[in-house]
């Protein structure tokens, strides 16, 4: 309503929101400012739209016109900020957090999101801090626990690890929709550790809350391969490697039941799969 439109179109730029048609959104907005090119509001406005449309860079493009009019509120720059993150333009994102981070230093998002960028750094004790410090400000951050587990893994510091993702855990079931990643680091960190038994529920439990979730599969069945039950394993990695095409990993823990099988063929095969798709996407974030 804050925005300069008549009437007529703006509620035809609501309708279209409503429905997700962020094209005919985006040719209203694009237009008005066209006419209107001093307008920091529908510059922001357009900026929230590309942003939900996935238009990740047009996004970023917006809000920096929109800057150059007036200085960006803290919601818009957030936006730019995870804008910046998508586009993997970390070093871009860091100093809009850390601008945020002074403007509100009780907001645990921004330290959470700083931790984010570190741990993708594999700056794993300045995103242990980071991390540290958003659960100050919100002690029932999930996301906070899990990544902070995630950091003292990476760290060799399981015991710690364990104990962070039960407390993401914990929290996390006290969520109407539950996420399905705490269960899974903490089973992925237990196989590593080669506690089967303890991983097997936790695994299942990620797939409760997401049945379609790749990673779950392909941890549940590394598991059954590890414990020589090759026909669910590989059901299991099948079901993680259609669900998800460009993920690796599934064919290369197929291509070794295979192999142990002695099916050279598909052996091979799957492991030429692995090698194509590690050469398109070496490297995956964990969430």
């Amino acid at each position: 309503s804050t925005l300069p439109l008549d009437p007529q179109k703006l509620d035809a730029l609501e309708e279209a929101i409503k429905v997700r048609d962020y094209e005919s959104a985006e040719k209203l907005l694009v237009a008005e400012i066209e006419q209107k090119p001093k307008s920091p509001d529908l510059l922001k406005f357009l900026a929230s739209v590309f942003f939900l449309d996935g238009k990740y860079l047009n996004t970023a493009i917006a809000l920096k016109k929109a800057e150059g009019l007036q200085p960006l509120d803290n919601p818009s720059r957030f936006t730019l900020a995870l804008a910046y993150v998508i586009l993997n333009h970390r070093d871009w994102a860091r100093p809009e957090l850390e601008k945020l981070a002074r403007s509100e230093p009780q907001n645990a998002l921004y330290p959470y999101w700083l931790g984010r960028i570190d741990y993708d750094a594999m700056q794993f004790t300045a995103a242990v801090s980071n991390f540290s410090k958003a659960l100050q400000f919100d002690p029932e951050y999930m996301k906070a626990y899990d990544n902070l587990g995630l950091c003292y893994e990476a760290l060799g510091k399981h015991d710690e690890a364990i104990k962070t993702y039960q407390e993401a855990i914990r929290r996390n079931l006290q969520k109407a929709s539950p996420s399905p990643w705490p269960p899974l680091n903490l089973g992925t960190l237990l196989i590593k550790l080669q506690r089967l038994e303890e991983a097997d529920p936790l695994l299942r439990e990620s797939l409760r809350y997401d049945p379609l979730f790749p990673q779950a599969h392909y941890q549940l069945g590394l598991l059954l391969e590890k414990q020589r039950n090759d026909r669910a394993a590989v059901e299991e990695l099948r079901q993680a490697a259609t669900l998800k095409p460009d993920y690796a990993e599934p064919h290369y823990v197929l291509g070794r039941i295979y192999q142990r099988q002695g099916d050279s063929k598909n052996a091979e095969a799957a492991w030429a799969t692995f090698q194509k798709l590690k050469k398109e996407d070496p490297k995956e974030r964990p969430h």
